[in-house]
């Protein structure tokens, strides 16, 4: 048994424009970078400078502990006591009085150095405040602008007076040291950004290649292969996701423009045949019809033609409105089994006169939202497939039952006709598809009704499965939600599954 299934269901960038993308990237990566680096070269320049500093200050600490124990003042006479023959004392009180100043509680100097003389002998109300107060670190700077670091305090003299003591470090190598490192780090900064550009545009293109692919191939497509896909990368990111909605795309455009062909190609035969025969009884008319009937006759197969003309048109429009969203539904209640029991009966007569029963298992009370006009053409165009196609002595069966699963409500419409064979099935749903066969020829038709059903189905939410046997009789399964809302995906046995979307 033949079985088939119906479901329904950046552009490339200009190179320039992709070049210029690449360029944005790399400018980003660039100043990003840039931005970067110059932060942590500054931060690393603050912090080595505190820590040269604190090295200094944690020195100077340490030779005002050493200076208070080789200090003495008698006689308001500062003395430094020291082993003259000790080469570390002497070095320590060399090291102490080279930046220094000793002063009393009036400011009058007693002794210091020509470093501190250069830095600036303190005021008497800076010293005042200093003995009168704690000791303090401040940083000054010579002549020559080298930076010193100075700490002030109180000494007292052998009879417990207060003078005031000052050392100092010079900050210059240490200054030096942040300067030229941060001189070398700038220095060579330019080459790091350059090298961070290199890099940045080579990550740019292994970004943007995806997006070159799809702009290559969207050159590459014409009308001819349309088929073309781009592989995927496989990484599961968005230029992956972007490459797949590609590939989606030209499919859908495959599709699109077969259709479009195919429906040119049928259209332009379906209308050319009606009106060659209008032409031809025309002209057989014009030369050599003789008496009032014989014109008669002609005008009637004419108008005939031109009836069917206006059915395809009618048709045509109608379908095309339909998949245009042109055509509103407008879904009320519908009780599906008093549906079919009408068109059952309307059917009957028809049936009758080919002799096919025509017979009918209905479930009512099931309620639907559909359209009730568009649900009549739905089993309208079916009954009259089934009843045409079905030799004498067959039969059409009609069944509305509630399907397997809950949400769903099922119609079927089974004959015991001629038919569908196994390689027309997939395109029955197209528009002017007829099947290829004497038995199916001889019957008339535009080969349209179907393509109404599966628009119906699938603007009601629903699917539809079709399954056939050659000299045995085909099955239309529709599945329909009883709810506002289409139901969930449901499969039936049997038959091979649709979802018309």
């Amino acid at each position: 048994m033949a079985k088939f299934t119906r479901v329904f269901g950046i552009p490339k960038l200009p190179v320039h424009l992709t070049r210029g993308l690449r360029f944005r990237l790399t400018l980003s990566y660039v100043l990003f970078f840039t931005v970067l680096l110059v932060v942590i070269g500054l931060f690393f320049r603050k912090t080595l400078q505190s820590q040269m500093e604190g090295s200094v200050r944690d020195a100077l600490e340490e030779e005002w502990g050493e200076a208070k124990g080789y200090l003495k003042i008698e006689n308001q006479r500062p003395i430094w006591i020291a082993d003259e023959t000790d080469p570390e004392e002497a070095y320590i009180v060399s090291r102490i009085k080279h930046v220094f100043l000793i002063t009393d509680a009036n400011g009058v100097a007693l002794d210091y150095d020509d470093t501190y003389e250069s830095i600036g002998l303190d005021p008497a109300p800076e010293i005042t405040k200093v003995i009168h107060g704690d000791p303090q670190i401040t940083v000054r700077s010579d002549k020559t602008g080298t930076p010193y670091m100075i700490k002030a305090g109180r000494v007292p003299d052998d009879r417990g007076r207060p003078y005031f003591f000052a050392i100092g470090r010079s900050l210059g190598p240490a200054h030096k040291t942040v300067s030229d490192l941060t001189r070398t780090y700038f220095f060579m900064l330019p080459v790091m950004i350059a090298l961070t550009g290199l890099l940045g545009w080579a990550l740019a293109g292994r970004a943007i290649r995806p997006v070159n692919l799809v702009s290559q191939t969207a050159r590459d497509i014409t009308g001819s292969n349309l088929s073309m896909q781009i592989p995927l990368r496989n990484a599961g990111d968005e230029l992956d996701q972007l490459i797949d909605s590609f590939n989606r795309m030209t499919a859908r455009l495959s599709q699109s423009f077969e259709q479009t062909r195919r429906f040119s190609t049928d259209v332009s035969h379906e209308l050319r045949t009606p009106l060659t025969a209008i032409r031809g009884q025309l002209e057989v008319a014009l030369f050599t019809a003789e008496t009032p009937e014989q014109y008669r006759e002609a005008m009637i197969n004419a108008l005939e033609d031109v009836e069917k003309l206006s059915s395809i048109v009618r048709a045509l429009l109608l379908l095309s409105q339909a998949e245009s969203g042109q055509l509103a539904l407008q879904k009320t209640p519908l009780e599906l089994g008093d549906v079919a029991a009408d068109l059952v009966d309307q059917f009957q007569i028809p049936a009758e006169e080919k002799n096919v029963k025509l017979t009918a298992d209905l479930v009512h009370d099931l309620v639907i939202p559909a359209d009730r006009t568009q649900i009549e053409r739905l089993l309208s165009n079916l009954l009259s497939n089934a009843v045409k196609y079905t030799p004498s002595g067959g039969s059409v069966k009609v069944r509305v039952s509630i399907a397997d699963q809950p949400g769903w409500v099922q119609l079927v419409i089974e004959d015991t006709g001629m038919g569908i064979p196994a390689e027309n099935l997939p395109h029955i749903f197209d528009r002017f598809y007829r099947v290829r066969n004497a038995s199916a020829a001889a019957q008339p038709g535009l080969g349209l009704g179907l393509s109404f059903v599966a628009w119906i189905v699938e603007v009601h939410g629903g699917r539809i499965e079709v399954t056939s046997t050659v000299g045995a009789g085909t099955r239309f399964t529709i599945l329909l939600p009883r709810g506002a809302e289409p139901a969930e995906e449901v499969h039936v046995e049997g038959a091979a599954e649709s979802t018309l979307k």
